[in-house]
């Protein structure tokens, strides 16, 4: 039994990006490939917000979106991180997460407006129908 005092910091989680309540409760459990978000968790957690694709030849394993198409599958975005999630120390871990794939969505607010994590117009005709932007 381990009765040591461990310190342990959290982030507080920016959801602003949310344009509204609708699809919070209908949320996807996925498996996150963490060595694929190089560059995008400065402070340990991966931010809500950020749009997820499937890794290119994985149909269960998600990375982050990039409108280049050089670590996704081309034309495969399927929705954003709902909550942060922390990165593990080993990233070849992987790493469960909430996906958000039907609500709406203020574009200005997402934690990347450009580049990897990011939505491009391919991107979000992808989810038409889905996921609304404003």
């Amino acid at each position: 039994m381990d009765l040591s005092i461990k310190t342990e910091a959290f982030q507080q989680d920016d959801q602003s990006w949310l344009g509204s309540a609708h699809g919070t409760n209908a949320t996807r459990t996925v498996t996150l490939d963490a060595s694929t978000f190089t560059g995008l968790y400065p402070n340990g957690y991966i931010p809500s917000g950020t749009a997820l694709a499937y890794i290119v030849g994985s149909t269960t394993k998600l990375g982050p979106y990039d409108p280049a198409n050089t670590t996704t599958e081309p034309g495969v975005f399927i929705g954003h991180l709902f909550t942060a999630v922390k990165v593990p120390t080993d990233t070849s871990k992987p790493i469960g997460a909430a996906l958000y794939e039907h609500g709406r969505v203020r574009a200005a607010k997402l934690p990347f407006t450009s580049g990897k994590g990011s939505v491009d117009a391919a991107a979000k005709a992808d989810v038409k129908g889905q996921i609304i932007y404003v």
